[in-house]
């Protein structure tokens, strides 16, 4: 098997802002919607189903705890959670935090509208950073 990579749709989307003990934490470039993305640390892997049963349990843990920091850091008013695949086959897991006053409430956010980049991408990612840093496991990556 070969050595993880992050998929160059996913490194062209999104700014790494660190690692939990399985998985990158991702920033993706769309101030429309509070958006991290999980990717496991494992090669070829497309689907949860697909990774070891200790990974999936971990996968969970570090989904869960996201979920809780992002809902209770922006007082969400709902958390999507989705792992699609369909357009970048490596498993990575969505965490959107929706607002009923977001530009696609209460509708899907996929395709809804054009990515609309963060005006300073760097002080977003420290923002998230800082957040972050509280997550068990949580380091800045490289």
């Amino acid at each position: 098997m070969s050595a993880f990579r992050l998929h160059p749709q996913l490194a062209a989307d999104c700014q790494v802002l660190g690692e939990l003990p399985l998985s990158l934490v991702l920033l993706a470039n769309d101030s429309r919607y509070p958006w991290l993305i999980l990717v496991p640390r494992r090669a070829e892997i497309r689907d949860i189903h697909r990774l070891s049963e200790d990974d999936q349990l971990q996968l969970l843990r570090e989904s869960c705890a996201l979920a809780r920091l992002m809902e209770t850091e922006l007082a969400a008013d709902k958390m999507n959670i989705a792992a699609l695949g369909n357009m970048v086959p490596q498993l990575h897991l969505h965490h959107v935090a929706r607002f009923t006053t977001d530009a696609a409430w209460p509708a899907p956010i996929w395709g809804r509208h054009p990515a609309l980049a963060y005006a300073d991408p760097w002080a977003e990612a420290e923002r998230w950073r800082r957040r972050l840093a509280g997550l068990e496991g949580f380091s800045v990556a490289g």
